[in-house]
């Protein structure tokens, strides 16, 4: 089968970073979906990979987003069927979806939204899976509960986990949505998002976050520079607080949570897949209450450009974009 893969760390301008290969087919086990893929989408995750796992010369398949129809089943598949359309996104200790059929445990997939093309389901499972798990298990916020007040700032709310948790944060509770951005076009996006507020992340954010929530902030959702900006939420954040974080960083200084009893939380969606937690199932149930919101017009895809089809040529301008940390929403890729 056609896929795309990497041999070796190299830096995406170069023409060896990412390679068209060809591989078996791979066989489905117990639980697995077959899913022929349809679309792929972009995340962090698939350049950082790339950057620092070096397969040593084995070709190493990326890509944890994608939708595509279910064309075999294992013995013990209970949940689907072949036939069924489907978008998830994966298992980090597995291979990723960057190929023409790709096997998944079904308990981590979900039925496609109707109402979107492939491509525009694809850009939602790794970000909504954070950011529902981040927003309502993690930050303990409730679905639903529209008597919830208080305030919560999103970081980057026109990135990919931005941009879906302050839609979920929006249509699902009665919180004040403040979301940090910096240009035009990602303040525009984030709005569209749902936040009602912007404030721009390359200021000092202890003063604008005073103005647009001086009743304080209640939940911080940190999904970039949360080591830089742990002094600025401990500042903003009301007593007994809750801050998540889903990004990368070497030291983090905690203590400065102590006084106000303020909880740090983490969130990684590839935690329930990699421990095989008893409850993996909740990611194919939250994925299903996404399309359904989805179909219902209560969300909306993030997707914001496809760059046409799955081979290596366009993967690594997708990569190229990703590693600029200025991307709006996701891209995507469609088809080989």
């Amino acid at each position: 089968m056609p896929a795309v893969a990497y041999r070796k760390s190299l830096p995406v301008d170069q023409a060896d970073s990412l390679l068209d290969v060809t591989l078996p087919t791979p066989q489905p086990g117990p639980r697995d979906l077959l899913v022929q893929i349809e679309a792929i989408a972009l995340n962090p995750v698939d350049y950082k990979v790339r950057q620092n796992a070096d397969p040593g010369g084995d070709a190493k398949v990326l890509g944890w987003d994608a939708a595509g129809t279910v064309v075999a089943v294992g013995d013990e598949v209970e949940l689907f069927s072949v036939g069924d359309e489907v978008y998830y996104a994966g298992a980090i200790d597995r291979p990723g979806a960057n190929s023409r059929y790709h096997a998944v445990d079904e308990r981590i997939v979900g039925r496609k939204p109707a109402t979107l093309s492939f491509a525009d389901a694809a850009a939602l499972p790794l970000t909504s899976l954070t950011a529902w798990e981040g927003l309502f298990e993690r930050l303990g916020l409730r679905t639903g509960a529209l008597e919830q007040t208080g305030a919560l700032l999103i970081t980057a709310a026109a990135g990919g986990v931005g941009s879906i948790a302050a839609q979920l944060a929006r249509a699902l509770t009665s919180l004040t949505v403040i979301g940090t951005a910096s240009r035009p076009e990602s303040t525009d996006f984030a709005r569209r998002m749902g936040v009602h507020h912007v404030v721009d992340h390359r200021k000092p954010l202890g003063p604008q976050l005073a103005e647009v929530a001086p009743n304080g902030l209640d939940f911080v959702f940190s999904t970039t520079g949360t080591d830089r900006n742990l002094t600025a939420y401990g500042e903003a954040l009301n007593p007994f607080g809750h801050i998540v974080a889903i990004d990368d960083f070497d030291s983090l200084p905690i203590g400065v949570l102590k006084a106000k009893s303020i909880s740090f939380h983490w969130e990684l969606m590839f935690t329930r897949s990699m421990f095989r937690t008893a409850d993996q199932s909740m990611q194919h149930h939250i994925l299903n209450q996404v399309a359904r919101l989805v179909d219902a017009g209560v969300l909306t895809t993030t997707a914001t450009q496809d760059l046409g089809p799955i081979n290596a040529g366009n993967l690594r301008e997708a990569h190229r974009l990703q590693e600029t940390g200025t991307a709006i929403g996701k891209t995507t890729l469609t088809g080989f």
